[in-house]
Parts: C-alpha cells; sequence; structure tokens
C-alpha cells in the first residue's frame, strides 16, 4: 500500500540488464539442461574432435575518411544506429583545434531536445573533471559511440561490432593528442577484449597514434549515482594532465 508505485521501468530494465551482463548471466552455457550429479562420458582417445573453423577477417569498412564527409554518413540514414530515433546528436567541437577527444556512450534523455551532447547534470559534473586538469569546454571535441539512444538506454549486443568500428574510425579520423573514454561501453568500443578497466590505456590503443595519451574512466553518470568514486576518476584523470595545462 505505502511502496512508491512510479518506478521508471525502462531505466529499472536496463539497470538489471547491466548487472546481468557484469555478473556473467548473458553468457550461455549449454543449450540443453543437464545433471550436474551424473559424470559425462569422456571422449574415446582416438576420436579427433574437428577444429572450429577461423573466424572470417573483419572487412575494411570503407567510411568516409573526411570529418565531415564522415558526420554527414554518421548522422544519415544509412547508419546502424539510425532506426534507432529520428534526432540523432553528432559530435560536439573543433577537431582542428581540440586538445582533448573525449568519448561517451550514447545521448542522454535531455541530449536530442538540447542539440549536443551531455547536456545535463552529467556534462556539468564532466566540464568540471576537466577543469581539474587544466581543460576548458571549448577545448574537447565530445563525440559518442551511438548518436541515437537506444529505447533500452544500453548498446544493443548485435549492433556493437559495427558502432565500434565507426567509433575507431572517428578517432583515426580526429588523430587526438589525449583521449578520455568515459564508462565500460566507449572503453570496450574503442578497445575490444582489452577495454574495461579504469586507468592508462595507451599501451592498447591501436590507431596509428603513438602519441595519443589514452584513459579510460567513470561516465559521469555514474559518479553522479556513487559520489564515492570520484577519488578514483580523479586518479584515472591525472595522466591527461599535460605540462603546459598545470
Amino acid at each position: 500500500m505505502g511502496a512508491d508505485q512510479h518506478l521508471d521501468w525502462r531505466n529499472a530494465a536496463a539497470s538489471t540488464l547491466d548487472w546481468w551482463v557484469e555478473a556473467g548471466v548473458d553468457t550461455l552455457v549449454d543449450e540443453l539442461p543437464r545433471d550436474w550429479l551424473v559424470p559425462q562420458e569422456r571422449v574415446p582417445a582416438a576420436v579427433t574432435l574437428a577444429a572450429a573453423p577461423a573466424p572470417e577477417p573483419e572487412a575494411a569498412p570503407g567510411y568516409p575518411i573526411d570529418y565531415a564527409a564522415f558526420l554527414t554518413f554518421r548522422l544519415g540514414d544509412t547508419a546502424p544506429d539510425a532506426k534507432w530515433a529520428a534526432q540523432r546528436v553528432g559530435p560536439f567541437g573543433d577537431p582542428a583545434t581540440a586538445k582533448m577527444m573525449v568519448l561517451t556512450d550514447l545521448p542522454e534523455d535531455c541530449d536530442a531536445a538540447a542539440g549536443r551532447l551531455l547536456s545535463g547534470a552529467e556534462g556539468r559534473l564532466l566540464a568540471r573533471m576537466l577543469a581539474a586538469i587544466g581543460v576548458a569546454p571549448e577545448e574537447v571535441l565530445l563525440a559518442s559511440v551511438c548518436v541515437a539512444r537506444p529505447l533500452a538506454g544500453r548498446v544493443p549486443r548485435e549492433s556493437a561490432s559495427e558502432l565500434g568500428a565507426l567509433a575507431r574510425h572517428l578517432i583515426d579520423i580526429v588523430q587526438p593528442r589525449r583521449l578520455l573514454l568515459l564508462g565500460q561501453t566507449a572503453s570496450r568500443a574503442v578497445l575490444g577484449a582489452a577495454g574495461g578497466a579504469n586507468g592508462d590505456c595507451s599501451s592498447a590503443l591501436n590507431h596509428g597514434n603513438a602519441a595519443c595519451k589514452a584513459v579510460a574512466t567513470y561516465h559521469p553518470r555514474v559518479l553522479l549515482e556513487r559520489p564515492m568514486c570520484k577519488a578514483e576518476a580523479w586518479r584515472d584523470l591525472q595522466p591527461l594532465i599535460e605540462e603546459n595545462d598545470a
């Protein structure tokens, strides 16, 4: 009777799915039920199992190499996330003058109406984080793995591979001197299997830009929910401080 009846079921469902992914519940162990008390039959030594075929090499994406042309394609109707929403939010900032590139996962709920990424509380917190390392908002190119927000508020697994390729291609075009990855989705999109851990990830960045200093840290929305993580996020950011910013 006294319980809150106004639950945000979409965010609650997304949170549950995220927990399942972290806990490994999304991983299929076997298609058939098994009685774990009965030992399985061993494969006879004489039987040789056929090796699984090697995966096909991923074809070159062939995306536009010019920044303006790439944005036109990325925000167009043929992009992999175009079907999620009519309103799309592209990168914000000037790649020619930006001191740093920041990559988030997807637009927040309010971003489409505002016409820019991280337009709410998450963006205000990010601005304070960047100010702490001597970077002004106008010195940043802010981009996202997705340009449209999926209904569940998380990147669908079937789209992750192509969206990651698009994010890496954008980094190749921009060639940032410093790169900040916000959250595990952005980190894994850029770094692949090496992504997911916070801190300096420059050695895992493989985009022909050896001079780039790359760091992964908590997404601002996580820091708003868990303020106790801010001290760790500050430690993550420190490798991005340059001498002329100190």
